[in-house]
């Protein structure tokens, strides 16, 4: 029986398993910041577009103010760490390359870090932005797609067989 339940209860209950992703960004200085995503969505065919929706409070939305380039990268299955470092640590403080140990060679799209041990990336431009209450929706055009085969993508929580 359907009852009428506050938005938190609710959405508790149908958000996960879900999928997760990163998004890399250029920090002002050149180097690059990783942030961790809920909210993305594929939004076009042809051309190829995927949104991104950042908080206004996220080190990363100031970035994407500035450059306006991402990668958005859907984990592998064994990037669980660098998913937790990336969503808890602002890159204001600390450089999570770096201390996330991350390998990555860089794109062809402005150079942004592909990382190795991704299941996907897809190296986007951002052609549009929306404001939607506290975060802004960043629309990128998929410039260069890259696929990890041997790589299962990371599900929160972790699916299990």
């Amino acid at each position: 029986m359907m009852k009428n339940l506050n938005f938190p209860q609710s959405y508790a209950k149908v958000h996960l398993p879900s999928k997760v992703a990163m998004a890399v960004t250029v920090k002002p200085d050149g180097n690059y910041n990783l942030i961790t995503l809920e909210w993305f969505m594929r939004t076009s065919i042809d051309p190829p577009m995927f949104a991104i929706s950042v908080g206004h409070t996220r080190y990363s939305y100031e970035c994407l103010q500035d450059t306006r380039y991402f990668n958005l990268v859907f984990p592998g299955a064994n990037q669980r760490d660098i998913l937790a470092l990336s969503g808890s640590q602002s890159g204001r403080d600390i450089d999570k390359f770096l201390a996330g140990e991350v390998e990555s060679f860089p794109g062809k799209l402005r150079k942004l870090p592909v990382l190795k041990d991704a299941a996907a990336c897809f190296e986007c431009e951002v052609v549009s932005q929306v404001k939607s209450g506290d975060h802004t929706i960043f629309i990128g055009e998929v410039k260069h797609s890259w696929m990890n085969e041997d790589i299962d993508m990371f599900f929160y929580p972790q699916k299990t067989i």
